[in-house]
């Protein structure tokens, strides 16, 4: 078993004209990736007045621990004055599908995908996300 395959990663913060931070969620959003990625959503989360969209399109797997983050990071966000709002679940995906069946897809403001899709590029359409965290992994994506 490849346990990169599992190892949750956060590209970003990356920050979008008008003060908007976007943040790329890859792989499994579960129990394991909430140990790795609370403290730094938290920190993010934690200022006053954030403007936040979270980029699901590459996550591939989420359980109730993964939708447990999104949710207090909605709160925490709100709790301060800010928003966050989610990209990449209109177009279906383990996200979206968990948010149906839950009913919680009314309980998250979602943002075209577009808005995620701004900051994949860095400057003049680099590969590398704007803002990457500056850590990659053995496959070169930037990890938090």
């Amino acid at each position: 078993m490849d346990e990169g395959q599992y190892y949750p990663r956060l590209v970003g913060p990356s920050h979008a004209a008008g003060g908007t931070t976007v943040l790329e969620l890859r792989g499994e959003l579960d129990i394991l990736a909430v140990s790795v990625l609370s403290d730094r959503l938290d920190e993010i989360t934690g200022t006053q007045g954030v403007d936040l969209v979270v980029d699901v399109r590459a996550v591939t797997f989420i359980d109730c621990a993964g939708l447990s983050l999104l949710s207090r990071a909605r709160y925490r966000t709100r709790q301060r004055g800010g928003r966050l709002r989610l990209t990449g679940v209109s177009g279906g995906g383990s996200v979206a599908r968990l948010l149906r069946m839950t009913g919680l897809t009314g309980s998250f403001d979602v943002a075209s995908d577009e808005a995620g899709a701004e900051d994949e590029a860095g400057p003049a359409g680099s590969a590398e996300p704007a803002g990457s965290a500056g850590f990659t992994d053995a496959a070169g994506t930037a990890v938090a």
